[in-house]
């Protein structure tokens, strides 16, 4: 977090974050990770569902390949040239900005 944030807003570190996205499933919440992925879809496509919880990856490394598989959505931000990322915390920005604008 920049500048210091994490001591200013409520935040929480999960050890198996799996389990918990297993559980906000079952509470009926739709899990949407923001990654590139075989199974992305264009941002722009992406219909959400309240509750909602988003997933950004390392990175570096991007989202592991068993939390990838449990989004119910995997949301791609399409790039043109060579490079084929953002910073994460943009790419955040951009997916929140454009899939919440309601």
């Amino acid at each position: 977090m920049a500048l210091g944030a994490e001591k200013t807003i409520a935040w929480e570190y999960i050890d198996e974050p799996n389990k918990l996205l297993k559980k906000l499933s079952k509470d009926g919440y739709q899990i949407i990770g923001v990654e590139q992925s075989e199974k992305s879809v264009d941002y722009k496509k992406v219909k959400v569902k309240f509750p909602v919880l988003f997933i950004v990856g390392n990175e570096v490394t991007g989202m592991e390949k068993d939390m990838l598989k449990l989004c119910d959505v995997v949301a791609e931000i399409p790039q043109k040239g060579e490079k084929e990322s953002l910073n994460v915390s943009v790419a955040f920005g951009v997916a929140l900005f454009r899939m919440l604008n309601i």
